[in-house]
């Protein structure tokens, strides 16, 4: 498959044993990563067969939302093969794990376009460093995953194709991870890797009904584009359990996997649901979600007070290194301006304009990151909303100019961007429900080093109330009719 098709027609016979994955009666498709990687260890079903079994749901499903602009059929089952017989299978954490990688970061073998048809490359010679470490531990890279261009907006859509939400396909997945967040959410695969500069791990996630993890800078290998976006970027993985995304983040971190420790007492929680963009606000649902949770982290005994944080400052200094990274990956990828698409001509041309008058601050960043750390003198997590209401439109957005692209994305998406500007770990679970739409999610920010801290919250806000792993109509644990 291309960038300019889908993965193929849905076979009319794609149901069952071919789109669930069942081997001698049991389900594979839908089973968690720990759970695949167990059984992978253990014998009970081989990498060739879990493998195969999502590569062919991928096929039944993938017609209808668009995740993959690549899938690797016969490489991945090569590959697959080789983790069977390997000697170390016993001690994979994600052993025979189907993944995928979003579109920005390189696997061996395949091109690598940054979701901009205007970039021409030949294959990836070798893994980026977090592809390198998926594959030690036993993951298999079923496919890449479509991104809008460049990776810079909320909507994930290009030139003949719009990417769908599998919660409602007239909505987005979000982006810029909308790809993976799409096949994570439909069953394609267990996880699958993204990043976030601006919000482009959490707001897919959101959109989608999943967990994530934004980690603090330094945490993960870096290395996205010319310069992690002036150091605002980083790499995670989207799951559908808290500790699917655990084992996840330790693979990436270079960890040997174990259960985030419990903090030993009663967490001190602040909570604030104001915008830091004047004049738009969190709906109903929304702030419905927050208060839910406000009243499940009471019931476990923690103690939640109201605080703002003082992000609003940070706007300026996100806004720009977002607006040079269009200019700076351009140029890192050897893109000629001309022939992106008229929103990130001009994107870039403004990136171009931020470098020239020395808008990017090492400094200004810096002296924020320090307020942010204060604000957690006395407070363990903030807890916020991510977005204001229902995803984005699945449309072509690409077609549609520039400030109508930033206008839609910042009044959708308020929550996120200063946790990147500042540097420190953010994660993102749903915790409510639309009616006849996907979930709502809330986001919980924490100072550095908090990532262990946050991966426990979500576990245990999931062991309370368990949400839904899949969206309906690709649920692949359903039974059948």
């Amino acid at each position: 498959m291309d960038a300019s098709g889908g993965v193929g027609t849905a076979q009319g016979d794609a149901s069952g044993d071919r789109a669930g994955g069942q081997r001698a009666g049991q389900r594979i498709v839908g089973l968690t990563a720990t759970e695949i990687a167990a059984r992978v260890r253990a014998g009970e079903l081989t990498a060739v067969e879990v493998v195969r079994a999502h590569l062919d749901h991928v096929e039944a499903v993938d017609a209808r939302i668009g995740a993959f602009r690549v899938v690797r059929r016969e490489a991945a089952l090569a590959e697959a093969a080789a983790v069977d017989a390997s000697l170390t299978r016993f001690a994979l954490p994600l052993a025979g794990v189907p993944v995928a990688v979003k579109d920005n970061v390189a696997v061996a073998g395949e091109v690598c376009t940054d979701g901009s048809p205007a970039r021409e490359a030949g294959p990836e010679r070798r893994d980026h460093e977090v592809v390198t470490r998926l594959r030690k531990a036993g993951a298999v890279v079923i496919g890449i995953t479509r991104v809008p261009e460049l990776c810079l907006y909320a909507a994930t859509d290009g030139p003949g194709t719009v990417t769908r939400n599998p919660w409602d396909t007239a909505l987005s997945p979000a982006g810029s991870s909308g790809g993976s967040a799409a096949a994570v959410a439909s069953g394609s695969v267990p996880i699958a890797h993204g990043n976030d500069g601006m919000g482009s791990l959490r707001l897919p996630a959101a959109a989608c009904g999943l967990v994530t993890l934004k980690p603090g800078i330094g945490v993960l290998p870096g290395g996205i584009g010319a310069d992690d976006w002036s150091g605002m970027a980083v790499n995670g993985a989207l799951a559908t359990t808290a500790a699917d995304l655990a084992v996840a983040h330790a693979v990436l971190a270079g960890q040997q996997p174990t259960a985030p420790a419990a903090p030993g007492r009663p967490l001190r929680i602040a909570v604030s649901t104001r915008s830091p963009l004047p004049g738009v606000g969190a709906d109903e649902a929304t702030r419905a979600a927050v208060d839910a949770v406000v009243n499940q982290l009471r019931a476990a005994g923690h103690t939640v007070v109201r605080r703002n944080p003082p992000v609003t400052p940070a706007a300026a200094g996100a806004l720009a290194r977002w607006m040079a990274g269009a200019e700076d990956d351009a140029e890192f990828l050897g893109i000629d301006r001309v022939r992106l698409q008229p929103r990130s001509r001009t994107h870039a041309r403004i990136g171009r304009l931020v470098r020239r008058l020395g808008l990017i601050r090492p400094r200004t960043q810096e002296r924020f990151r320090q307020r942010m750390e204060r604000f957690f003198d006395d407070v363990d997590l903030l807890l916020t909303p991510v977005t204001t209401g229902p995803p984005l439109p699945a449309r072509p957005w690409h077609e549609r100019g520039f400030l109508a692209n930033i206008t839609a994305n910042a009044r959708w998406a308020p929550w996120t961007a200063a946790w990147n500007l500042a540097g420190i770990p953010a994660a993102v679970l749903p915790a409510g429900a639309r009616p006849d739409g996907p979930p709502v999610p809330v986001q919980f920010v924490g100072p550095p080093g908090a990532e262990e801290r946050l991966l426990w919250i979500v576990g245990e806000l999931e062991s309370r109330r368990p949400w839904r792993r899949y969206a309906p109509v690709f649920d692949p644990t359903a039974t059948p009719a």
